[in-house]
C-alpha cells in the first residue's frame, strides 16, 4: 500500500465516498481522453509508479490503464485544480483511452447547442 503525502491529501476535496474525479489528457495535444475516479491510494500509486491507476466503482477495485487492454498510460504530470476536487493527468497514452476501442471517451456523441452559442474563433 501506498501512502498519499498528507499535504497533497488535505486538499483533496473528495465526493461521499472517497472518491475525486481524474481527467486523462494526452500530454502533447491536449486531448481529453477519459474521466476516471481515484482516492488516496490510486493517486499515490499514480503519483509513486508513473502509471495512471484508478478506483472501478462498479468493480470496486483499483486498476492500472492498460493492465488488461494494453492501452497504457503513461503519466507525464498530475495537478490538482484550484479547488482541489478534481484531479488532472497529462499521460502519454498508448492505444485506445476508451473501453470501447476509441482513442477517446469522448468522440462518440456530439450533443445539439443553440446556434448562438456557436463561436467562430
Amino acid at each position: 500500500m501506498s501512502s498519499l503525502d498528507p499535504t497533497i491529501a488535505a486538499r483533496l476535496k473528495r465526493t461521499s465516498d472517497g472518491l475525486v474525479p481524474a481527467i486523462a489528457q494526452q500530454h502533447d495535444t491536449g486531448e481529453v481522453l477519459m474521466l476516471g475516479w481515484m482516492d488516496d491510494e490510486a493517486l499515490a500509486r499514480t503519483l509513486t509508479t508513473g502509471r495512471a491507476t484508478y478506483w472501478s466503482r462498479s468493480r470496486q477495485e483499483y486498476w492500472v490503464k492498460g493492465d488488461t487492454s494494453g492501452h497504457f498510460q503513461h503519466v507525464r504530470e498530475v495537478r490538482l485544480d484550484c479547488d482541489g476536487d478534481t484531479i488532472l493527468v497529462s499521460v502519454d497514452q498508448v492505444g485506445a483511452a476508451c473501453h470501447t476501442g476509441d482513442r477517446t471517451c469522448f468522440d462518440a456523441d456530439l450533443l445539439p447547442t443553440p446556434v448562438e452559442a456557436r463561436f467562430d474563433a
